[in-house]
């Protein structure tokens, strides 16, 4: 996320002021939008993931066509057994690298590959010769094959173009088909929008599919349709749209100058996890080249970025699996005995599910050992567990002031409803002095831009148990939110080693 000052304090100072009461009611969508939003529901491939998979392809089949040459070729008995491999491993990867930095992985060029055959043969025909004259200084040129390197030129060169060829004809058809695109919404309308908008639709292979408009001025000040494009309601009605349709960014179609309108609509936009961007597109004010990012040539600021996205997004969900994995089965024999105890302390069902806030704010069903009467049990935590609660079993004490119960959540991280690190899910009634939290803190929801975890950096720093204040609340929501704004892997280790430390401290839990 970039550290735009104004924007920054502002969002801080909504998080921590103090409201009244108020009962909030959910926009309803109209019906052309509930329409549009159910059209957008499947996941789009994301340009970026498409053309590192392509990557990674092109690197094996090089590495493989080298191999298989030499395996068939050369023969696996020979005295250079250890140089061939290193050789061919480097060759692709050279290669690879050097059409990353000659752009040959940009969308427009893997869908147009014709056009880019001249640039392929000059980077695959300049790694060979890199290499032989590598081999030559190294004197080491007369022990290779010729054969099996002219073999692996020429078939090199064919794979990948017959690849490419392939790929294309795959992504041209994922392109109609709506599988491979960014899904755009545009906030605010009149001649600003029109200008994007056709401004955006005269980029070559252009992979923004534009969604709709919204904005809070009538139809008198912002027509209900704009470059072909309807409507489709108010900024509120927005947030509510990208819950159902599976949005990937938000363009704000305002000028730079109306800065209290820009930021009273990412005020309230901020929370949804997706990229965020302010057109420059009609801005009279420039900026240096490399503060813009763009759709083809049409300059964007980038004002919130969605958090772990993409790669980080694939690195996550495998750290979770792995360790999930490892959890479950560390922890089996303490599971297993859980259960027993609990069959044999009171009668119910071992566990116990509850409907919590998920990532995007979709419900998600989290499973827990049960540590309540079963007949008291409350699904939707419209009352909070106090200090010696007489709902509580006996051994319903001892694993929520252990967090034993809460062990059961490493198969809904290994089935991707939850992660392993990440804010805690919240029950969807849970309430504080009868306040629903997001009526405590402004941007409650903020906290659901990533996927929720069975820890956090809250939890680790204190702030676990009962949430029976609006200080409680507050805090949790910012520590989440700091863990949202700077995660990495390492930072997800740290907290997930630190867990079991901090769990040696039961004050807060019963």
């Amino acid at each position: 996320m970039n550290n735009i000052d104004p924007i920054h304090r502002y969002r801080k100072g909504a998080r921590g002021q103090d409201k009244e009461p108020r009962q909030r009611q959910k926009p309803k969508l109209g019906a052309v939008a509930k329409q549009v939003a159910q059209q957008y529901r499947r996941d789009t491939l994301s340009p970026v993931m498409v053309s590192g998979v392509m990557r990674l392809i092109e690197f094996a089949v090089l590495l493989l066509a080298g191999l298989q040459l030499y395996a068939g070729h050369v023969g696996l008995t020979t005295h250079l057994f250890v140089q061939y491999p290193l050789i061919i491993v480097g060759v692709a990867l050279v290669a690879v690298l050097l059409l990353e930095l000659s752009d040959c992985y940009q969308m427009s060029a893997l869908r147009s590959p014709l056009s880019q055959v001249g640039r392929i043969f000059t980077i695959w025909s300049g790694t060979f010769a890199l290499l032989t004259v590598a081999l030559f200084f190294l004197k080491i040129s007369s022990e290779f094959s010729r054969f099996w390197l002219g073999t692996w030129y020429v078939s090199g060169l064919l794979l990948i173009m017959v690849l490419r060829l392939a790929a294309a004809h795959l992504f041209r058809r994922w392109a109609r088909n709506g599988r491979i695109e960014r899904r755009a919404v545009i906030v605010g309308g009149g001649k600003n929008a029109e200008s994007l908008i056709r401004a955006i639709e005269q980029q070559p292979y252009n992979d923004i599919r534009i969604c709709g408009i919204f904005d809070d001025r009538d139809d008198t000040r912002s027509p209900p349709v704009v470059a072909g494009y309807p409507k489709l309601g108010t900024v509120a009605e927005l947030i509510e749209f990208a819950r159902i349709a599976r949005i990937d960014m938000m363009i704000v179609s305002l000028p730079i100058t109306a800065e209290a309108r820009v930021l009273a609509l990412l005020r309230q936009l901020w929370v949804l996890p997706i990229d965020i961007r302010l057109s420059a597109h009609s801005n009279h004010l420039h900026f240096r080249p490399r503060a813009y990012s763009y759709i083809g040539s049409v300059p964007m600021l980038d004002i919130f970025d969605r958090p772990i996205n993409d790669w980080d997004k694939v690195a996550k969900r495998a750290f979770d699996i792995v360790f999930s994995l490892i959890g479950i089965a560390v922890f089996s024999p303490v599971m297993l005995a859980t259960a027993i105890a609990i069959k044999l302390d009171s009668k119910g069902p071992v566990l116990f599910k509850q409907r919590r806030h998920g990532f995007n704010n979709e419900e998600i069903e989290v499973y827990k050992f049960r540590s309540m009467y079963a007949d008291q049990c409350d699904p939707t935590a419209r009352k909070a567990v106090t200090k010696g609660d007489p709902r509580v079993t006996r051994v319903g004490r001892f694993i929520r002031r252990t967090s034993i119960d809460e062990l059961p959540q490493f198969f809904n991280a290994l089935f991707g409803s939850l992660s392993l690190v990440g804010p805690r899910p919240h029950a969807v009634a849970a309430e504080a002095h009868n306040r629903l939290f997001d009526e405590v803190v402004d941007g409650y929801f903020a906290r659901h831009r990533v996927k929720p975890g069975v820890t956090g950096w809250a939890q680790i720093n204190g702030w676990r148990g009962e949430l029976d204040t609006e200080e409680k609340i507050r805090k949790r929501t910012e520590y989440d939110l700091y863990y949202i704004e700077n995660w990495s892997l390492l930072f997800d280790l740290k907290i997930l080693f630190l867990t079991p430390i901090r769990l040696l401290d039961t004050e807060n839990a019963y």
